[in-house]
């Protein structure tokens, strides 16, 4: 049972594993014991042969990400009063979007169908996170909310900030939220109904857009044109990121690697460290509003509409002078204003009211079920 062994020991310790185990449904056929004699024939060859299968579905993938294979889904989101969806969330079962026109909207994944809409913002609703227990949102209304996230009821109400909330992050017991009125809050979140303000962070000149944070740093991006580095501990300025040249309007913060984009239309690739910037990546022609990157893509999204996918593992190599980009999508018709990745999809939100899910997991695609987008090569100056 080498095969097997093999097969559960790389889902245990690789999420694209892990990911196509479930979608490809074989997971029932692993991490339990062989009962019966005919099973142990069976299962031999079944192992031995599923081992290559899956090399063929990860090439597969990787390959349909590099020519722009995908089957897309589309959510209509029919707003009745302002049209937009400025946030979302997914995951396997739902996706969760925060919309202009105040609401919350729960998706179904599968039906695409909307399961919940929860109400009490008044105001467009920028920013939301959730996890198992709570969803929590922030608003044009200047307050941050907290809800059930399985009945939807609204749980807390959080007053600090004086305009609009932009952006916000939380885990293991802190949330960090930034604000049109140029603070940063730090908040101690003991339950779902105690939750306070832990400190107040200042230091931009502007709205403070975006906030990310791990155990060891928080780190800020504004319409000042800065990044900037707190200590999550002490809550102590570290340093700030100097390069673009006009407001930031995104981040990432993972592995020591900062990702920012900005309404300069770049991308810029930063050592959070000694605060060098490794790269510069250019392509988007209007503002550069969200940006993920896991450890080998980076996806962008930008008021032009496009969202691009560029190679983060040749970004780092300062040897690479090859084009960057490696592809570009333009089925939105708006322009994009969040999205969430991950090995075998892209899930956006737009100014047009649509959430679109581009799915790189289909195996043979051809012209009836596949769309493929061209794009001419972007360069990038380091």
């Amino acid at each position: 049972m080498l095969w097997k062994k093999l097969i559960e020991g790389k889902v245990q310790s690789d999420t694209l594993w892990q990911g196509l185990a479930n979608r490809r449904g074989w997971t029932k056929y692993l991490f339990r014991q062989i009962l019966t004699s005919n099973e142990v024939q069976k299962t031999h060859e079944f192992y031995r042969s599923l081992y290559p299968k899956i090399m063929r579905d990860i090439d597969q993938i990787e390959t349909n990400w590099r020519t722009g294979n995908f089957q897309i889904e589309k959510i209509q989101c029919r707003s009745q009063n302002s049209k937009g969806v400025y946030c979302l969330q997914y995951d396997d079962e739902k996706i969760i979007s925060g919309l202009r026109d105040n609401t919350i909207k729960i998706w179904d994944r599968k039906t695409l169908e909307c399961t919940k809409v929860l109400t009490g913002h008044n105001g467009s609703v920028l920013c939301l996170q959730y996890d198992e227990k709570v969803i929590v949102t922030g608003s044009s209304d200047s307050t941050v909310r907290v809800w059930n996230v399985k009945t939807g009821e609204l749980i807390n109400t959080l007053l600090h900030h004086c305009e609009a909330v932009l952006h916000l992050r939380f885990c293991d017991g802190t949330m960090v939220t930034c604000s049109k009125d140029r603070s940063i809050a730090v908040w101690q979140m003991n339950s779902s109904t105690d939750i306070t303000i832990r400190r107040v962070l200042v230091g931009h000149r502007a709205a403070v857009n975006v906030v990310d944070f791990d155990e060891k740093y928080i780190v800020s991006a504004s319409g000042d044109r800065t990044i900037k580095v707190w200590d999550t501990t002490t809550c102590e300025f570290v340093r700030t990121l100097l390069g673009h040249k006009r407001g930031i309007a995104c981040l990432q913060y993972r592995d020591k690697i900062v990702v920012s984009g900005s309404s300069d239309n770049t991308i810029r690739i930063w050592d959070i460290e000694c605060g060098a910037c490794l790269r510069i990546l250019e392509g988007h022609d209007e503002l550069v509003r969200c940006i993920r990157f896991d450890s080998k893509r980076i996806v962008s999204g930008a008021y032009d509409g496009k969202i691009k996918v560029w190679d983060l593992v040749a970004a780092l190599d300062p040897r690479s002078q090859s084009s960057l980009c490696i592809r570009t999508l333009t089925e939105h018709t708006g322009r994009v204003f969040r999205l969430q990745f991950d090995e075998f999809q892209i899930v956006s939100s737009s100014h047009d009211d649509t959430i679109l899910c581009f799915n790189f997991l289909n195996d043979s695609p051809t012209t009836d079920d596949a769309t493929t987008t061209t794009t001419t090569p972007m360069h990038s100056t380091s």
